[in-house]
């Protein structure tokens, strides 16, 4: 169960196809629950019932009022949660799997009263933890009663599951301090498709020429840049940077921050430091990330266990190094700076952000090193095959 899936682009979608149709080939019978509608364009309503590479695909009709309001979204949820409770009540048997991730948050709590109900196994796979983010963004009212409500519910959603897979450490020892039984805790990252990402030398990458960045350190952002991230630590290196016309950054994607960014770059004149480009098909982005000399990537460090930055996975398959403006200590910085891939800096710390880019545009031989330990810890630990193979491991054992 996920409110997107294929055709749809989104991360979420992406991975939950890839492991959709792994388990059919592996001689599971697999349907998924998901909403009619897509991630970039809700203006379109895919039809309710169809099938692709043997997986039988239920689209429940929503509201589409999207992102722009508090309120808006809530309605979308809760449509989601009505249609989607009947159409898996329908389908669903005794000891059948119930995979709820957690688009839309808190699916957990209406997968566990179906699986009670049906005498299913409910199986969470967990990309953030709500209502935790929420509060932590500022949402007020998910730090009073109400958030402790929900809360409690998710909790004994987690509790009566007979697995959880979080997507990384930090979230597992969340899960742990949560009262979650470690046996019916795994840790199974996401994935990026290694297959297709494959490293090319920036010399070779096409959008570098059409984008006539060939003469230039490229400091790479690919992706949604939102409400968990911040981009001040960035901007402030940037204005620190503005005496480098060698060192460009380039941003490609959407999202609140983006935008934030966007607004700050044309009123401080860094227009010459800065490239904005929209999102780019799934097909090209191995060509759109090898751009990039290095990435970054951000996360506020008070979501660390509740939110991990699973772009990570694509910038080293990529063959590229990563910067990460999250807490050192955090999922990805220590992955980083453990594995020699890439480096950490403190949200906020503009000064060593800006110095640790110097350093590298001065350094191609360490910028390629760093590359190459991204490229290979995915091959050794983090490949999509590595990931689909815990997980029908998993399924496999919680089956029987």
């Amino acid at each position: 169960m996920n409110r997107f899936y294929y055709p749809d682009h989104s991360a979420t979608a992406q991975i939950l196809t890839d492991l959709a149709e792994a388990l059919v080939v592996a001689a599971w019978q697999v349907e998924v629950v998901t909403s009619r509608l897509q991630h970039e364009n809700p203006a379109i309503r895919l039809d309710s019932r169809s099938a692709r590479a043997g997986v039988a695909i239920h689209r429940v009709a929503t509201t589409s009022f999207g992102r722009a309001g508090i309120v808006g979204r809530l309605v979308d949820y809760l449509s989601f949660y009505f249609s989607a409770f009947f159409v898996l009540f329908a389908i669903a048997r005794r000891g059948d799997l119930i995979v709820a991730k957690t688009d839309p948050p808190l699916l957990s709590v209406m997968a566990a009263l179906v699986a009670r109900l049906r005498h299913a196994r409910l199986v969470n796979w967990l990309q953030d933890l709500y209502p935790e983010v929420a509060a932590e963004l500022g949402v007020a009212t998910l730090r009073g009663p109400v958030g402790s409500t929900l809360r409690r519910l998710r909790d004994v959603s987690l509790r009566t599951a007979v697995a959880n897979v979080a997507i990384g450490d930090r979230m597992a020892e969340r899960l742990t301090m949560l009262g979650v039984p470690a046996d019916r805790i795994a840790v199974i990252p996401n994935w990026a498709d290694d297959a297709a990402i494959r490293p090319i030398p920036p010399d070779q990458a096409l959008f570098r020429r059409e984008w006539t960045l060939n003469s230039k350190f490229v400091v790479g952002y690919s992706g949604n840049l939102g409400r968990a991230h911040e981009s001040d630590t960035l901007f402030r290196a940037a204005l620190l940077l503005r005496d480098r016309p060698d060192i460009v950054f380039l941003m490609i994607g959407g999202g609140r921050e983006n935008v934030t960014l966007s607004k700050r770059v044309q009123a401080s004149g860094l227009t010459n430091h800065f490239q904005f480009r929209p999102y780019q098909p799934r097909e090209a982005l191995s060509q759109s990330l090898a751009v990039a000399d290095v990435h970054w990537l951000s996360l506020l460090p008070e979501l660390e266990g509740l939110i991990v930055p699973s772009k990570f996975y694509g910038i080293a398959a990529a063959g590229r190094p990563v910067i990460a403006v999250t807490d050192p200590d955090g999922e990805i910085g220590r992955i980083a700076v453990r594995e020699g891939c890439g480096l950490a800096i403190m949200p906020g710390d503009a000064d060593g952000l800006a110095e640790t880019i110097r350093a590298l545009a001065g350094d191609s031989g360490r910028v390629a090193a760093m590359g190459r330990a991204a490229r290979a810890l995915i091959d050794r630990d983090y490949s999509r095959s590595a990931a689909i193979g815990r997980w029908k491991m998993l399924l496999e054992r919680v089956a029987t």
